[in-house]
Formats: C-alpha cells, sequence, structure tokens
C-alpha cells in the first residue's frame, strides 16, 4: 500500500483493497475512469441544478433481492476516492461473501450530497456486477455441495475486470483458475496442432517452463492416457459425456486432477460433478452472471 493510496481511500478502506488481494493502485486506475466517463469532460448537470452546493445527506445501497455481497470495499473506495478531501462517513452493513435478503442495507455513505450523486452510479455498478457474480458462483457451488468437487473460473472475463471479477468468484465460494496466460500453462487443441501432438506439446511447456504448472486438454480417452503415461498432473476433459468422465476418473487412478469443461450447465452440474472429477470449468460465471438489483436511496441532512 502506498502513501498515495492511503491518501485517495483511507487506511480502513486500503486495507481492505489489499486484504482481499486487491491492488490498491489498479483500483485507483479503474475508478478514475468509471467515474470520468461518468462525466465526460463535463459535470453532473442535473445535480449542479437542483442541489446546494453545501448540502450534507446519506447514501444508503441497498439490496433489491437476495444474494451473497461483493465488492463492498470496492464500491467504499469510488465514494472515497469522489468525496476527495470532504469529510465522509462509511458504515458497512455487510461483508464481501455475506448473504443478504432483499431490504438489507450493505453500505451506507455520510457526504455532500453532490459528491455522493457523482459517486452513485461507479459505485452501484461495481458493487451490482460482483455480487452478480458471487450470487451465480454461490448457486453452482450449493448444487454440488459434498461432492468434492469445486466450481472454477475461466478467462472469460470483462477486459481490464478481470482482477475484480475473479475475486467476486472467490467471494461466492469459487476457486480461481489461471489469472494470465504467464501464471500457467493450458496446452489446448491449437497448441497441439502446432506443436504436432499432445505429448509433444506437454514436453515442450515443460522443458522451457520447468517451474510452471501445466494443464493439457484432451478430448479422447488416448489421449487422456498419453498424457498421463507423460507426467501430467491436471486434465482438462474437452466435452466429455459423465460416462467418459466417470471413465477417465477409473483409468487416472489419482495421478492426475481432472477438470470438466465445454459447455457446462447448470442441471448436470451436480451430475458432472458426482463422476469424481476435481473441477467444474464455468465460464458463465463471469460472462453471463445477472447483476445483483442493488439500489441507492438517499436522505438529506438539511
Amino acid at each position: 500500500m502506498t502513501e498515495q493510496n492511503s491518501k485517495v481511500f483511507g487506511p480502513t478502506i486500503s486495507r481492505m483493497l489489499i486484504d482481499a488481494r486487491l491492488d490498491p493502485t489498479y483500483l485507483e486506475e479503474l475508478i478514475n475512469r468509471a467515474v470520468e466517463e461518468d462525466l465526460d469532460g463535463g459535470q453532473d448537470v442535473t445535480t449542479m441544478a437542483t442541489v446546494p452546493v453545501d448540502q450534507i445527506a446519506v447514501l444508503d445501497l441497498c439490496a433489491r433481492r437476495g444474494g451473497v455481497i461483493a465488492g463492498v470495499p470496492v464500491s467504499a473506495a469510488v465514494f472515497m476516492a469522489v468525496c476527495g478531501d470532504e469529510d465522509i462517513e462509511i458504515e458497512f452493513g455487510a461483508n464481501d461473501g455475506d448473504v443478504v435478503q432483499a431490504g438489507h442495507v450493505v453500505i451506507s455513505v455520510r457526504a455532500t450530497t453532490h459528491a455522493l450523486l457523482r459517486a452513485e452510479r461507479p459505485a452501484l455498478n461495481f458493487l451490482g456486477h460482483l455480487s452478480g457474480i458471487a450470487t451465480a458462483t454461490r448457486t453452482w457451488v450449493d448444487e454440488i455441495a459434498g461432492t468434492g468437487a469445486a466450481i472454477r473460473d475461466t478467462r472469460k472475463t470483462t477486459p481490464g475486470l478481470r482482477t475484480l471479477e475473479k475475486y467476486a468468484v472467490r467471494c461466492g465460494g469459487g476457486v480461481n483458475h489461471r489469472m494470465s496466460l504467464s501464471d500457467a500453462a493450458l496446452v489446448k487443441d491449437n497448441h497441439v496442432l502446432a506443436a504436432g501432438g499432445v505429448t509433444q506439446a506437454f514436453n515442450l511447456v515443460r522443458e522451457t517452463f520447468p517451474g510452471v504448472p501445466v494443464e493439457v486438454e484432451v478430448d479422447s480417452m488416448d489421449q487422456l492416457d498419453e498424457v498421463l503415461l507423460a507426467g501430467a498432473d491436471l486434465v482438462l476433459l474437452d466435452n466429455f459425456t459423465t460416462e467418459q468422465m466417470r471413465d477417465a476418473v477409473t483409468r487416472t487412478k489419482g495421478r492426475a486432477r481432472l477438470e470438466a469443461s465445454g459447455g457446462l450447465t447448470f442441471d448436470v452440474a451436480r451430475e458432472v460433478a458426482e463422476t469424481g472429477v476435481d473441477y467444474l470449468a464455468v465460464g458463465a460465471l463471469t460472462h453471463s452472471a445477472p447483476v445483483l438489483d442493488i439500489g441507492a436511496d438517499l436522505r438529506t441532512e438539511n
């Protein structure tokens, strides 16, 4: 945490971001872009025309329906960044990962009405989007509870928001796949074609980057046997039927972890998890999760 971040967000929220493994510098840049996008180089003409400049108010961010909350420190950071040197008070009614019911106040912020209304939409956009991902993730996690399998995300994320969206998956009880192309290898069909075979591709990655985790995608039992013999410890089963997955688990005998992938739908989630695979890859967690409806209610003080 830099001194600049602490000045922008305050020590409490900066620490919350660090604890959530969210880089405050990344958040400051993202929030600045979101706020500037809303103003587009101008000013909030509606608020300027209708609200006294010195009016003080409280803005309650309230869940309109039940779900899992994610993005509380991010939303609070928006208000801190917009308010700047103004007096501001923030009260937290929920923590990330909490399950709330409709009507629950997640955050209350006291500041000038002008600042509150400038920050309102960016703060709601972050909070609603991330809470929607966390809520969707928790639904999948609950569906396969007790099977021993975990719900895992993909790189199908909104450009620029991957860190936040994968954080929201964790808030919902899911686990993250690789964050980028550099922190783990995933040998897919195009790599296999370019390298001349699945074993060749796997060995080339291991030789070139010996310290990097390597997952190999296979689309047949023959390929599975081949990569297991080569020493793969994580295998992605691409578009396998549940019967094929059970066979793959039996063949693997615990020598590698197995991940089911390829168009998985919620209605077959438990059936897939009960085959004995270790992970279910669900791109829909980040690319199709509906926003959790969270509204903003203003209470003026003068």
